[in-house]
């Protein structure tokens, strides 16, 4: 069985006063008493069995040890803080966290996120990606945006449009759709062939299969062919010319997007409301 940790708070007192280079300067910053921070750093020592600081008359220095620990500590202790935030009850109310899959964090929320940044300076984001239902809960996100059909992803998420399947190529790739590879998202109800039912089309089978609509975006973006991608997250790549319809034709999506809030706040229905007028824009 490995052996116990030293205690944090010794760890804290030797990471303060190493950046300090004074137990007494880092007594003063974390609230203890000069003696306390001492004995704290003497006891870390003894159990980790190397000398971190050399004592001078006038304050300390490190030692090769020393400086060895530190910015492994300074990593450490900071992961903490990041851990904790969304949780402090001081930054909560600033703080919110996101919950979506991939595609539409790349696609919907990323181009259009530094426009809330700007009119939100002092709330921080946490994303966080989830694919399946139950990956939701366990995300304990404010904001959901869920994919699913309407029974899947529960009577309190609201629908986002457009929930539509559109076939899109780069604007570079030429040559009719017949003869151009056909791109398919896996793991849902839709595919090339309700599709092509749904519009009257006929289809040959993809060249490429892959697990989200993000990712067939990307490959059009990239000429490797036509991708049927939900119109939701397809919408900026629309708009900044990264691919173009390669038909006019769309049909009706048995699964979608949808918004759930899970806890409410201003920062969340600040959020929100921007997230609505990125789809609205």
């Amino acid at each position: 069985m490995s052996k116990s940790l030293p205690p944090l708070t010794w760890f804290r007192s030797f990471e303060a006063a190493a950046r300090r280079l004074s137990s007494t300067a880092a007594a003063e910053e974390i609230g203890l008493t000069q003696s306390a921070v001492s004995q704290q750093i003497r006891s870390l020592e003894t159990r980790l069995g190397v000398m971190l600081f050399h004592r001078h008359a006038r304050g300390l220095s490190l030692t090769d040890e020393g400086r060895k620990l530190l910015p492994q500590i300074e990593t450490a202790l900071e992961m903490l803080q990041t851990a904790a935030l969304p949780y402090l009850t001081e930054d909560r109310a600033r703080h919110i966290t996101v919950a979506a899959s991939v595609s539409v964090l790349e696609w919907v929320i990323s181009p259009a996120l530094p426009r809330f940044q700007a009119e939100h300076p002092d709330t921080s984001i946490r994303f966080v990606s989830t694919i399946w239902p139950d990956e939701y809960a366990a995300s304990r996100a404010d904001v959901e945006i869920r994919f699913g059909s309407e029974k899947q992803v529960g009577k309190d998420a609201t629908p986002l449009r457009p929930n539509r399947l559109i076939a899109l190529k780069s604007p570079a790739l030429k040559g009719d759709m017949r003869d151009l590879p056909l791109i398919e998202s896996v793991g849902t109800s839709d595919n090339w062939v309700t599709w092509a039912d749904a519009t009257g089309h006929t289809v040959h089978t993809p060249s490429f299969y892959v697990d989200s609509y993000g990712l067939a975006l990307q490959l059009a973006t990239t000429g490797n062919g036509v991708a049927l991608v939900n119109a939701l997250v397809a919408e900026h790549a629309l708009q900044s010319g990264q691919v173009v319809q390669a038909t006019d034709a769309s049909a009706p999506a048995s699964e979608g997007y949808f918004l759930a809030v899970q806890r409410n706040s201003a920062e969340v229905t600040a959020f929100v409301e921007w997230f609505f007028e990125t789809l609205e824009a």
